[in-house]
């Protein structure tokens, strides 16, 4: 398998999964679906609040006008007394729409004990039959022996055209079925809407099981009557769907493999077509039987007529999404409502949402890889809100059940992996960084390198920078002098002295040649002030190299006397280099190369030939003086051919920090520019004249300042006196040829 296959598969692929897979196993635990029902319950709410529907341009969410819920309401307990009523007056309602001729009048209320007085039954009976079949009378299942035989009466057929595991169904031994004399006159059917495992009535059967033999639902049983299907229009298929097969009324109802409904909830009370039962009994009585005619009279005959208790005071409530109190007679009108109108909840299948997470959350992490972890977090969170949003938005809109909460998991997780995965990264960037800089870069450019995560770059690529030589001075002689193990304690204190100054000055240390410090300013990380700080950092360093010179002369004949004049040679040159990790595949090291880096070894190596200690280019003493103002002295040395040039280069000393030069110093700078002039144009005798007042004045002077043998105005005397013997060529404009490196 292909290296880069692999890479994929590791960080990308195989986490996404992971992180979905166990997205998707926690929203099969117990907690996690109560949860995920109660967010469903919660939007179902929302897309049902006139509000919303209106700011969605979504139709109202009211029942259909073919549904409606003759409501026991409290009106209806106030005018007939106290629940439950003589049959008489059930009698009187069935009597009184007969003459309206609804095509389907479906009790939700159990008739399931003989009345104390017979006759009541009877005329219960008499005025069902004015409805010729047009009623279906609720029954309930049982395990519980009713001493009845299961429908033993009833003019129901079972439903026989079912495919599918029948043991999936609904089932119960016995039922508590409307009395005889009820069910000889109409359809009986199952009115059980049992709740779910939270109490919750999302699901409703659509079949019952009882005694071996399969019978409709309430809702499904009035709906065969409203469109005269027979039971052998019914073809059942346990896992997809129940087929209405009528002949002119057709339609699909999705179910599950036990036979459920999800219901696709659209109203309660606010919403529903509820009309009294009281109000609706007396006004049709009083219009057809005692021919009282009643303004407003409602046409029912082509209503659905469902009766049920929707009084608060009464037994016959429950817990759905609208509240713990919804009359359990809404939850069939809204189920007979989805089936009219093929208004069905879809409940969207598992795996095309998970394979579209998965392929959103390796997108996210092919193209963010590079990113920052914010850009990653606001992907991972940008898709997580979308996709709740959409789940709402498609379960408000269409009707499609989306699992909310964990994709919602997904993403989360799929966030919480890239944070960790991008932590893991910069930790492994940060140690990377430290493994190759940490020992040539102070901690504090070290860390600003982390910080600004801005990783050094592999191989070369081009740099302005400041390229720093030293070198101490005779240093051979120091080699004679000392046994191995005391010249390896002077130099590590030597060298960590130069080392501490460099870094805390922000440069890069490039590597120790015996005795030699090689640094850069300005690389790996950029610093705009890289020539100031070179030019701080070598006056530093002398600075330091006296303070050590005067410690080691204090300790007495534990050095030599060398040790004790020891002085080092700086070289400066700021350009363009190539900067970078160089070397073979398995070792390597950071460094510089390029025709400004041996300007700036010649600028430490021709300092000895001109009596200074600290000297630079006209472009390191440019870019000091740009960044830095006049916070370092410099002088001019002249126009130089260094060994291996042939264009002149013109060339300074560092003198030191403004603050450490003195008066006399300052005087001696002045005459000898002065005397420089004068040299240019060959005006030797006035030059010799300056160089010899400023010699006098000269900081370094031979035989005083520890290991000093020169300086700029003794050699320029020289120079001087050997022009006047033999002058320089008509074309000289002013150079000096250096002989040594």
């Amino acid at each position: 398998m292909k290296p880069r296959l692999v890479s994929f598969l590791k960080e990308q692929l195989v986490p996404v999964v992971i992180c979905f897979g166990l997205a998707v196993a926690l929203g099969s635990t117990s907690w996690l679906q109560r949860l995920e029902n109660t967010t469903l319950d919660l939007v179902t709410q929302f897309r049902s609040n006139p509000k919303v529907r209106n700011l969605l341009s979504l139709p109202a969410s009211s029942a259909d006008p073919r549904v409606v819920t003759v409501g026991i309401d409290d009106s209806s307990i106030e005018g007939y007394g106290r629940w439950p009523w003589d049959r008489k007056v059930h009698a009187k309602f069935m009597y009184g729409v007969s003459f309206g001729k609804p095509p389907v009048v479906a009790w939700d209320i159990l008739f399931v004990e003989p009345s104390a007085d017979q006759s009541s039954d009877e005329v219960l009976q008499a005025a069902a039959a004015e409805l010729k079949g047009r009623v279906v009378f609720g029954a309930y299942a049982t395990n519980d022996d009713p001493s009845q035989p299961a429908l033993e009466h009833a003019h129901n057929q079972p439903l026989t055209r079912i495919e599918g595991d029948l043991s999936r169904l609904p089932t119960s031994d016995f039922a508590l079925r409307p009395i005889p004399q009820l069910q000889q006159v109409g359809q009986t059917a199952f009115c059980d809407t049992p709740p779910g495992t939270d109490g919750m009535r999302r699901t409703v059967p659509m079949l019952q099981q009882v005694g071996g033999q399969v019978y409709p639902s309430l809702s499904l049983q009035t709906l065969m009557v409203y469109a005269g299907i027979r039971p052998e229009q019914v073809r059942i298929v346990l896992g997809d769907a129940i087929y209405l097969e009528g002949d002119t009324f057709k339609r699909r109802i999705p179910i599950n493999e036990k036979g459920l409904y999800f219901v696709n909830y659209r109203y309660a009370i606010k919403g529903a077509n509820i009309v009294s039962y009281e109000r609706l009994t007396e006004n049709y009585y009083a219009n057809y039987v005692k021919n009282e005619p009643v303004d407003g009279l409602p046409v029912i005959d082509d209503k659905i007529l469902i009766v049920g208790q929707v009084s608060t005071g009464l037994s016959d409530n429950g817990v759905t999404p609208f509240g713990a109190e919804t009359p359990l007679v809404l939850v069939h009108a809204n189920v007979i409502d989805n089936i009219l109108n093929e208004d069905y909840a879809y409940v969207c299948p598992q795996l095309p949402i998970f394979l579209i997470g998965v392929l959103l959350g390796v997108c996210g992490l092919v193209f963010l890889s590079k990113r920052s972890l914010a850009a990653k977090c606001t992907y991972a969170l940008s898709l997580l809100v979308l996709y709740f949003v959409t789940a709402a938005a498609l379960w408000v809109c269409k009707g499609a059940v989306l699992p909310f909460l964990w994709p919602t998991l997904g993403f989360l997780g799929l966030q919480i992996f890239m944070i960790v995965q991008q932590l893991i990264r910069e930790q492994r960037s940060k140690q990377h960084i430290k493994g190759m800089f940490g020992t040539y870069v102070s901690p504090d450019l070290v860390n600003r390198m982390i910080e600004s995560g801005q990783s050094p770059q592999l191989g070369g690529h081009e740099e302005t920078i400041t390229a720093y030589f030293s070198d101490i001075q005779a240093f051979s002689a120091f080699s004679e002098k000392l046994p191995p193990d005391r010249l390896g304690e002077l130099m590590n204190e030597y060298l960590t002295a130069c080392t501490d100054i460099i870094q805390e000055e922000g440069g890069t240390l490039d590597k120790y040649i015996g005795d030699a410090v090689v640094a850069m300013f300005g690389a790996p990380l950029p610093l705009p002030d890289h020539a100031f700080r070179a030019c701080v950092a070598g006056q530093r360093i002398h600075l330091k190299l006296a303070e050590l010179r005067a410690k080691w002369k204090s300790q007495g004949a534990l050095w030599p006397e060398i040790v004790h004049e020891m002085q080092s040679r700086i070289g400066l040159n700021t350009g363009s280099a190539i900067v970078g990790n160089f070397g073979s595949r398995t070792r390597f090291a950071y460094t510089m190369l390029g025709d400004n880096v041996n300007l700036a070894a010649r600028m430490e190596s021709g300092a000895k030939s001109w009596g200074v200690y600290s000297m630079c280019t006209e472009a390191t003493r440019t870019a000091c003086e740009r960044d830095g103002g006049d916070r370092v002295v410099f002088r001019a040395l002249g126009r130089i051919v260094v060994k291996g040039r042939t264009s002149a280069v013109p060339i300074f000393e560092i003198v030191g920090l403004k603050e450490n030069v003195s008066d006399q110093t300052r005087e001696c700078l002045r005459l000898f520019e002065a005397g420089l002039a004068r040299y240019y144009v060959r005006d030797w005798e006035g030059a010799l004249a300056l160089f010899s007042q400023s010699q006098a004045l000269e900081p370094n002077q031979p035989g005083i300042t520890p290991g000093v043998g020169s300086n700029p105005s003794r050699i320029y005397t020289e120079i001087v006196g050997r022009y006047q013997i033999a002058p320089p060529p008509e074309n000289w404009e002013g150079e000096y040829v250096m002989t040594v490196k």
